[in-house]
């Protein structure tokens, strides 16, 4: 019997299958398959015809089934033609196939649970389509799958689907599993703890997806495995110890972590390294070192933006190529000065570059020619030829250029990007043909600018993707960057295309900055988001077409550059030393830091004599600026002082506040804490402008928010109704979900990690479009004797306080967590934590929302002010507020899932049972007993205000009332 009469007897429906599946693909097999008769023929049981990329669709058969007597088809191959539709169930009617791969079509619809009927499947690969929906718990069913989700021709990336959801712990099920890539794929959550099961994993890839909670401490366990990724995600530190067991691993990329930090102690073991990436991910202590003798094949060492301290080894393997330790914390000297030459200005608040002020505007035209438009507007030319590790300067000095990143993966990459198509939404699309681009890091830097605002203007234009709506697998390509201006992050998972409503279309972003040191750094910077492959590989990173930076004040500067400086431009490229074997590139992220402070007369040989330090201001430019401190320019008047509004003389409008508790600190410490603190920015955060000390004078200068306080506008009508101020729910959400992200920066991304220790809203300022900054932050550093988790004189509000921190002193980020779970219940009822002229059920907010919530009534909360609003998302909010007050801090979620949650990246975990605290103690009679230590007069200043919380609540900058003595925020020891 021929194998055509076996075909025909057991493969009937299979063949039906086939030709009904190309049918709904609207595709068609090559010729040399033949579906309308003998499938497994010729080309079908050639395995040199099944890989080549010309024969595409493609089958492959298997013809020893039954003592070679009967064929099956087993491999099916529909590859990148940008095939169109949904995996229909026909397909589980080839269930002999061992591989599926439909990588690069633009397929839709859910991954279908029948998927798992296939239980032959030993490769899945679905790379860079759209499907979306959960990853079905069905997919636990093929027992004798080795590769997942793969796409070999681009790297094995899962590239680009929408899919949602975590992933399932049936995959736990797969003890076979050797590969599994999961890069962009949309999902997120916490690791499975079922993948303790899969002891044959040799690859794991997991970037640029939501991932949270701890690097699961079993990977340690996979010692067979050779390359691990995590970029991009949401992990926790620390790294896991027992990662130290990977002895067969050679790739090891992670970046990107918060929370604990980790040491190198765990790669001691890991000798067979050639690829070592742990960039931004928290690594302290210092480099082994041993290091050369440890690792005698490493190729790529990356350890940029930690906090690795000590000196440099003199030893490094004599295979390794290129290197990355800037943004650290080493020290240098006349021994290992020359080891990397430049590093050590490249270390943490290391200035080594100063210039005064010559200028007051600059343009840029990106990787092209000098350009002048329409309005005038000269943009410089910036086409010099840049690396992986470039550092430019203008003759003038007027302007610098860094880049810092390497395409690991491409070849003979160029920094440039050209463009001949006609960009729209502009006047001006010749400032669109050339483009500059980065994998890494990407910073202009404004030199010797006057102090004063400013507004920046950032062009881009998206040129090289396709157009989402042509619905192919290369629309589905996403570039995602992060914009820092002054090191203060603006933007966050910045889409040019997103943003500009299409690809081939310009946009501006524009800032307002103000120029406090003479210098400006613009910053585009890689976070390890995006796709990486597509439409090439090894294609991410930022892109600008140009930018332009003008004055919002009249400048007094010449505009001339130095006459010392006479040569022609300089492109200044910074590498590393020759090592016996290979030249180590150095990977440079200039941290340029122009220190000009105005020096005050009493303390100035102090401050010169000093390293990082803030920007300071004389008593009488401060007098000057407040009216001599006039009662009608004060603010309000806090725990630690008085707060007045005053104008600098270059039209700024600050908030001053003078400290009156003595600090536990010399001038030198003290300064050197103020300037930490002013190092700490982020869109969310009131920024710090600087410091005043003059004899026992201490003043602290702040941006000034027009819109006062957030407690204002929620608990007093009359201050609401007579500015005009209402707060609609989508201003509410945005105010939850912007107070969420800076206290997430505080405590997972500063330097260092920041316990405010005082959240509430009084502390939650607004700006003139009621934008959310918190006040207050990192002030403890100013009066704490000592650093520890436990503090013997607590400081903070009751009605927002943890009770573990209320109780015994226990300080940690989850206090402020539990603030904020109080402060978002206030948003959203419109009251204070606790209101006396309420009926006795509603009195304290935390008991009576729960009782809305044991009985299904938590809409009732809302604010009755607010007519519409979106119950999913009010829900959502009072689902994240109980369990950020949870009695156990364990149970409270960082502040990074907060804003996962809040932007409903995550699902809200459920809320069981009422906190301790609200069922083992009487809340009434303890906040009764608190009343007690205030004067009856001090208790009846407001109805509505928690009645132990007395600092007046028209405090501009807000300081924390003590229970027993004036004491601010401290921080996370490990954040030091």
């Amino acid at each position: 019997m021929d194998n055509f009469l076996l075909w025909a007897a057991s493969e009937k429906d299979p063949v039906s299958a086939l030709n009904s599946l190309f049918e709904q693909w609207d595709t068609k097999a090559v010729g040399l398959w033949n579906l309308s008769g003998e499938p497994c023929s010729g080309s079908a049981i050639n395995d040199t015809a099944f890989e080549d990329p010309a024969n595409n669709p493609s089958i492959k058969c298997d013809c020893t089934y039954n003592n070679a007597a009967t064929c099956h088809i087993t491999q099916l191959r529909v590859y990148a033609l940008d095939k169109k539709g949904e995996i229909p169930e026909v397909i589980t009617a080839l269930k002999y196939l061992t591989l599926l791969k439909i990588d690069q079509n633009y397929f839709t619809g859910p991954l279908p649970a029948f998927i798992g009927n296939l239980t032959a499947l030993q490769s899945l690969s679905i790379a860079h389509n759209a499907f979306s929906g959960t990853i079905p718990k069905e997919l636990g069913n093929l027992k004798e799958l080795t590769l997942l989700l793969q796409d070999e021709v681009l790297y094995r990336s899962i590239g680009i689907n929408n899919f949602s959801g975590t992933l399932p712990p049936e995959l736990g099920q797969l003890v076979n599993l050797e590969e599994l890539y999961v890069n962009s794929c949309g999902l997120g959550g916490e690791i499975p703890s079922t993948f303790v099961n899969l002891q044959r994993m040799t690859t794991l890839w997991a970037s640029d997806a939501a991932f949270t909670g701890n690097i699961p401490d079993f990977i340690g366990n996979w010692t067979g495995l050779i390359s691990l990724r995590f970029q991009g995600n949401s992990f926790e530190g620390p790294l896991p110890s027992s990662f130290s067991n990977l002895t067969s691993l050679t790739s090891l990329r992670i970046s990107d972590l918060s929370n604990v930090s980790s040491t190198l102690d765990f790669i001691k073991n890991l000798k067979s390294l050639t690829d070592l990436t742990l960039r931004n991910a928290l690594i302290s202590g210092s480099i082994p070192s041993d290091i050369g003798e440890i690792f005698q094949t490493l190729d790529r060492l990356f350890l940029g933006n930690n906090s690795l301290i000590g000196t440099l080894p003199n030893q490094k393997s004599s295979t390794l190529q290129t290197m990355n330790l800037v943004a650290n914390n080493f020290t240098f000297d006349k021994s290992n000065i020359s080891v990397l030459p430049g590093l050590n200005c490249l270390q943490r608040n290391f200035p080594c570059n100063r210039n005064p002020p010559r200028y007051a505007n600059f343009s840029i035209k990106c990787g092209g020619p000098m350009m002048t438009t329409a309005d005038g507007t000269v943009y410089e030319a910036e086409n010099s030829s840049i690396s992986a590790a470039s550092f430019t300067v203008t003759s003038t000095e007027k302007w610098a250029l860094s880049n810092a990143g390497l395409y690991a993966d491409r070849k003979n990459p160029s920094y440039v990007e050209n463009n001949l198509k006609q960009v729209t939404g502009t006047n001006t699309p010749e400032l669109y043909q050339t483009s500059r681009i980065s994998p890494g890091s990407l910073r202009y830097y404004g030199l010797g600018l006057q102090n004063g605002p400013y507004t920046i203007n950032l062009l881009f234009a998206e040129t090289r993707f396709a157009a989402r709506s042509s619905q192919t697998w290369k629309s589905l390509a996403r570039r995602v960057f992060d914009i820092y201006i002054q090191g203060n992050r603006q933007l966050k998972d910045f889409d040019i295309s997103m943003e500009a409503g299409g690809v081939d279309r310009a946009i501006t972003k524009t800032f307002n900055v103000t120029v406090l040191e003479n210098h400006l750094e613009i910053h585009l910077f890689w976070a390890g988001k995006g796709t990486c492959c597509n439409p090439v590989q090894g294609y991410y990173g930022p892109i600008i077409s140009a930018l332009n930076v003008v004055p919002d004040f009249t400048p007094n500067v010449s505009g001339i550059p130095s006459s010392t400086r006479k040569e022609k431009s300089r492109t200044g490229v910074i590498v590393g030393v020759s090592i016996s074997v290979g030249v180590v590139s150095l990977i440079l992220i200039f941290t340029v830091l122009y220190i000009m402070m105005k020096k005050d007369r009493e303390d100035e040989e102090v401050l010169l004599g000093m390293g990082p330090r803030p920007n300071t201001f004389s008593y009488s430019q401060l007098r000057t600026a407040t009216e001599d401190f006039s009662p009608s320019n004060k603010l309000g008047e806090g725990g630690y002082g008085p707060v007045y509004k005053g104008v600098l003389s270059d039209g700024r409008e600050v908030a001053v506040k003078k400290l009156s508790v003595a600090s536990n600190q010399g001038t030198n410490q003290f300064v050197t804490e103020i300037a930490t603190i002013s190092a700490v920015q982020h869109r969310n955060l009131v920024k710090l402008y600087g410091c005043c000390i003059e004899g026992n004078r201490r003043l602290l200068v702040y941006e000034y928010l027009e819109n006062k306080s957030l407690d204002k506008t929620l608990f007093a009508p009359n201050y609401a109704g007579k500015d005009g101020l209402h707060l609609d729910w989508p201003t509410r959400l945005n105010i939850c979900l912007g107070t969420a992200r800076g206290l997430a920066y505080l405590h997972e991304e500063s330097r260092p990690r920041i316990v405010h220790r005082d959240v509430k809203a009084s502390n939650i300022l607004l700006d003139a479009n009621l934008f959310p900054k918190i006040s207050d932050f990192g002030l403890a550093i100013l009066y704490d004797d000592k650093k520890t988790h436990i503090s013997t004189r607590v400081a903070g509000t009751i009605g927002y306080l943890a009770p573990e921190y209320a109780m015994r002193g226990h300080l940690t980020e989850k206090a402020d967590v539990f603030g904020f779970g109080v402060v978002a219940l206030e948003i959203l009822s419109g009251r204070a934590n606790s209101d006396s002229s309420l009926d006795d059920e509603r009195v304290y907010l935390l008991e009576w929302v729960w009782k809305l919530h044991e009985s299904g009534r938590s809409l009732e909360l809302m604010d009755p002010s607010v007519t519409e609003f979106d119950e999913n998302e009010a829900l959502r909010v009072v689902g994240v507020a109980l369990l950020c007050t949870q009695g156990s801090p364990a149970m409270r979620p960082t502040m990074s899932r907060v804003v996962a949650m809040l932007t409903g990246d995550i699902e809200v975990s459920a809320v069981t049972s009422k906190p301790s605290y609200l069922t083992d103690w009487d809340f009434k009679d303890i906040t009764g007993n608190f009343s007690k230590a205030s004067t009856s007069s001090e208790a009846s200043k407001s109805k509505n205000h928690n009645p132990i919380d007395l600092i007046p609540r028209g405090d501009q900058m807000h300081s924390p009332l003590n229970m027993t003595e004036p004491r601010l925020s401290d921080l996370i020891g490990d954040g030091r």
